[in-house]
């Protein structure tokens, strides 16, 4: 079993996909010659050919489309928009036909798509390359919202969204592309989605985190830890719909909660999730919930963008704050 990059994870499991299945399609912009911008897709035309491994022009409304199109008619298309930046033109097609498919035509079709984009600031990438909007995708009804934290996971959720029968948008934290190693076992077996993955367990506070943030998160546990604070990790993975159980479950052990994104704070999945824990979680509650966030302003390129990402410190020193309420 070797171990491997993230990005190596995304195109082993494309391979694996297409392998098995030749309704699988991959496309997108310099995907096939080029083997795409971050080399998720080196090596697939060369090895499948340029009819199932197709370059697109710079048109992301056009991706969508397509994707829309083929999973309506059979196909199982994967398409990619270079970066998260540039997803806002597949709102139409997301919004208003691939979400809508299955109740539109009262079942007769679905819409097996998979929307891959590279998500989340750490490469001091230029302006638009360094988004993390995932809570405008989860508002939409009927879509799935899914980012991996590490190869294994990357690996096993990536071939999961492929075999799901409705569409699904799989965001991959670029800061992990080469920034996260892991044994993967290319033996074509599909994690579980909309279950959240418990990384560690703990009884003094939970920290929910998802995709590139997981890093800080679990070293903020291993420092909580010298301290005497044992934090519960959780690695949300789907997004759209998450697993709420799991949560409560943990919030109904450690009484504590402290949520963190990379993404701006207002009107991120955190309020969601905090939301969740006063409705349902409250009587278990210990301490407010916290949540440790981007802030409220356009990624500050490229000097303060380790700035905006949530720090250990900022994770720890929340967490403390929530562990002083008894």
């Amino acid at each position: 079993m070797p171990e491997v990059t993230l990005v190596d994870a995304i195109n082993l499991v494309l391979a694996r996909a297409m392998q098995d299945d030749p309704n699988v399609i991959v496309f997108g912009e310099d995907v096939g010659i080029n083997g795409g911008v971050f080399r998720a897709t080196a090596g697939l035309q060369q090895r499948f050919g340029p009819e199932r491994v197709l370059d697109t022009p710079l048109a992301e409304l056009l991706i969508s489309g397509l994707c829309v199109g083929m999973a309506s008619q059979g196909l199982k298309p994967v398409g990619e928009i270079q970066f998260m930046g540039f997803i806002y033109p597949c709102i139409d097609q997301l919004v208003n036909h691939a979400s809508r498919l299955r109740h539109r035509t009262q079942g007769r079709l679905s819409c097996p798509m998979v929307l891959r984009a590279p998500c989340g600031a750490g490469i001091r990438a230029p302006e638009h390359h360094s988004e993390h909007t995932e809570a405008m995708l989860t508002h939409i009804p009927g879509l799935r919202v899914v980012i991996p934290s590490s190869p294994e996971r990357a690996y096993g959720l990536l071939l999961a969204a492929i075999h799901d029968p409705d569409p699904v948008v799989f965001l991959e934290p670029t800061r992990l592309y080469r920034g996260a190693r892991g044994l993967v076992d290319d033996n074509g077996e599909a994690l579980s989605l909309d279950v959240a993955f418990v990384l560690r367990e703990g009884r003094d506070v939970t920290l929910i985190g998802w995709g590139a943030i997981l890093k800080e998160t679990l070293a903020a546990a291993e420092a909580l830890a010298d301290e005497g604070i044992s934090a519960e990790v959780i690695d949300l993975a789907t997004l759209k719909p998450y697993d709420a159980e799991t949560i409560l479950a943990s919030v109904a052990k450690t009484g504590r909660c402290v949520i963190v994104h990379e993404a701006a704070r207002t009107g991120g999945l955190g309020a969601e999730i905090a939301a969740l824990l006063a409705e349902r979680g409250l009587t278990s509650l210990l301490a407010p919930v916290a949540r440790v966030a981007g802030y409220d302003t356009v990624i500050p390129l490229p000097r303060l963008e380790q700035s905006y990402i949530p720090s250990i410190n900022r994770i720890v020193s929340a967490a403390r704050r929530a562990c002083r309420f008894t």
